[in-house]
């Protein structure tokens, strides 16, 4: 398989004699690991410009920490953060540049937040005639599966953007298509992938993974993320983060992990099961950090038929019905990274989680009739 990036590279006669741009970080490598900014130097295009999301040009800023603009070793080259004093290129960073290459290996999922630097990112391009070039990357957790529901326009944020479902189902490249139909962006170049297949995993496709942020550590870690984070950001209980295993286990001081092991493992959730296990957060951002919590390890025995967004439900409910008085929502968060106030009140309602599920198959169903016609593969 060949990524959009070794794609563009057999043949860059596209970019000669053009001022380039590259938004990018760890995740922009070859095959072999070649970093995309040299390799794409090497092969004669010039590029005069970086950009980096949320995590930094390195990777290695935690979830909400603000990253400082820089210049990329001793090249001279700038730069600039897209989370740190501005989340969307200004006119003065996109002044006589041609193209701006996107160049990012996303999770495939709605409130990760390189998909609305995406957006950002065309939005500026739009503004300043700039054209701009996706070089599109697998969906770590498959692109023929769609989960939660669409997003609502009054709760668009940087945590998700456009009327996409939580789990999306398309490559970042496809999505970049979907946005550019929604608003009418009409100079974007998608550089498709050569031998990869809408069921893939990440794991199927021969890539090495790089890690696009610090908590993602593994490809297989994606696929619990879409659950798992919401599970953990609605109310305040740690998911792992910044221990070995983030998205990967769920707990609090005060959980009885025997116990909430066994209600979980009751409901039968396809896909997983569960062990009660203690683990110690050691980072000051996030919850319980150098406290011991005790709760439970989500195991995967089957991905292809665990939906992360019913796990990560199930899990809300039952902390909600063992621990009712340590339940407080951070309903404002919650509901940006749901894309809706409804599925909150419903879960306080005690509508059983099937049935919240079901309620997103009509609005599933209308965005998949849309996104076909953006899809390459």
């Amino acid at each position: 398989m060949l990524t959009g990036l070794e794609v563009l590279l057999e043949d860059v006669t596209t970019l000669h004699k053009k001022q380039v741009a590259l938004l990018t970080n760890p995740t922009g490598v070859t095959s072999v690991l070649q970093q995309n900014v040299a390799a794409l130097r090497a092969a004669g295009v010039n590029v005069v410009t970086l950009f980096s999301p949320e995590h930094g040009f390195g990777g290695a800023a935690a979830a909400g920490e603000k990253v400082s603009s820089s210049t990329f070793g001793d090249t001279g080259i700038p730069i600039h953060s897209l989370y740190g004093e501005t989340r969307k290129p200004t006119r003065e960073m996109l002044v006589n540049i041609d193209v701006l290459l996107y160049d990012l290996q996303d999770v495939g999922v709605r409130f990760y937040t390189y998909t609305a630097t995406l957006i950002l990112a065309m939005q500026a391009c739009a503004e300043c005639e700039v054209a701009l070039m996706v070089l599109d990357r697998p969906n770590p957790i498959r692109a023929d599966i769609v989960e939660g529901p669409v997003m609502l326009p009054e709760f668009e944020s940087f945590l998700g953007y456009g009327a996409i479902p939580l789990r999306y189902g398309l490559t970042i490249g496809e999505l970049a298509r979907f946005y550019a139909q929604a608003s009418g962006f009409d100079n974007l170049t998608v550089i498709a992938m050569r031998g990869w297949q809408r069921d893939h995993w990440y794991d199927n496709t021969g890539c090495v993974w790089v890690a696009p942020s610090p908590n993602m550590p593994h490809a297989h870690t994606a696929a619990l993320y879409p659950g798992m984070g919401l599970a953990g950001e609605g109310a305040s209980y740690s998911i792992g983060a910044a221990t070995p295993l983030p998205f990967e286990r769920i707990g609090a001081p005060w959980v009885n992990g025997d116990h909430l092991a066994t209600r979980l493992n009751a409901i039968n959730i396809p896909g997983v099961r569960f062990r009660p296990t203690s683990f110690t957060p050691t980072a000051p951002q996030y919850a319980f950090a150098h406290e011991l919590c005790h709760g439970v390890q989500v195991h995967v025995t089957d991905r292809n038929v665990l939906r992360s967004v019913t796990l990560g439900l199930h899990i809300i409910a039952c902390l909600k019905a063992l621990y009712p008085e340590r339940w407080v929502w951070k309903a404002d968060h919650f509901d940006r990274l749901m894309g809706n106030d409804a599925t909150r009140m419903q879960i306080d309602a005690g509508m059983p989680v099937a049935d919240i599920v079901a309620s997103w198959r009509p609005m599933q169903d209308a965005y998949l009739e849309r996104a076909r016609s953006c899809q390459l593969y």
